[in-house]
């Protein structure tokens, strides 16, 4: 019991220690580094995005090339950046402009370091929605912005708005289905009355069909009885006219022909 309680205890300290060292440590320099790049974040980046509001100044800076963006950049605001990364992020801001309303303050920001990238989250003020503002700067000495996006913070009211017809969505779907496949089988009893009607049907055309057979084959029967009438008549003439010693049948007419018993 002893031997377990120990295992226990070892087991419990090793996940204390991987836990204590899984929290971010940086050195003094790295903390410079990161706190340079929320002030450039915060005081250059996200100000210079928030003044394209102008479509015809997004129309014109749009037809610079990537190299010339970056140097007007450096030129005009005094930072370093990556020219379609800058392009890219003007879009993003300006996208996002029209959910929030446009930036009135710009709030608390953290850095973190991710091996060759210092990603710095700023707080959004926006007029009618948050934001929260990502830029990603070079973890070098040049501290070269790399990337940049506005993203909207939906609040709890919306997400739970969102939430509530996501719902309503689903469970409008099930019952329609439900009342679709309820319409199908209730069309089931129309089955055997259709095929009753066809079966119908079938039966009166093979009756008549039955009917003309048997006409054509009455019609058939009274042919072969007078065409039998007919030989039989013509051998009786015959036996008469041999009996009284005459030379044709010319004179001799059957009227009837009886069956004697």
């Amino acid at each position: 019991m002893k031997k377990f309680l120990s295992l226990v205890c070892m087991i419990t300290c090793i996940f204390g220690l991987t836990a204590c060292g899984s929290e971010e440590t940086y050195t003094d320099y790295e903390q410079r580094k990161m706190d340079t790049a929320i002030q450039i974040a915060t005081q250059y980046v996200i100000p210079s995005l928030e003044n394209f509001e102008d479509e015809a100044t997004l129309e014109s800076f749009s037809e610079y090339t990537a190299d010339e963006v970056a140097y007007l950049v450096q030129e005009n605001v005094g930072i370093t950046v990556d020219g379609y990364a800058y392009k890219t992020a003007i879009e993003s801001f300006n996208s996002a402009k029209e959910t929030i309303g446009g930036i009135t303050a710009v709030g608390d920001a953290d850095a973190t370091i991710d091996d060759d990238q210092i990603i710095v989250h700023v707080d959004v003020t926006g007029a009618n929605q948050n934001a929260q503002a990502e830029v990603i700067f070079s973890n070098d000495m040049f501290l070269s912005m790399e990337s940049a996006a506005l993203n909207p913070v939906e609040s709890m009211g919306g997400l739970m708005t969102k939430a509530a017809l996501n719902t309503l969505i689903g469970m409008g779907t099930v019952f329609v289905m439900l009342i679709m496949i309820s319409l199908i089988i209730s069309l089931f009893n129309f089955i055997p009355k259709i095929q009753a009607a066809f079966s119908k049907k079938d039966k009166k055309e093979e009756a008549k069909s039955a009917g003309i057979d048997n006409a054509v084959t009455q019609i058939a029967a009274q042919e072969a009885a007078e065409a039998d009438d007919t030989e039989l008549v013509a051998v009786i003439a015959a036996a008469i006219a041999a009996s009284e010693g005459a030379a044709s049948t010319d004179g001799f007419v059957v009227r009837s022909i009886r069956k004697v018993r």
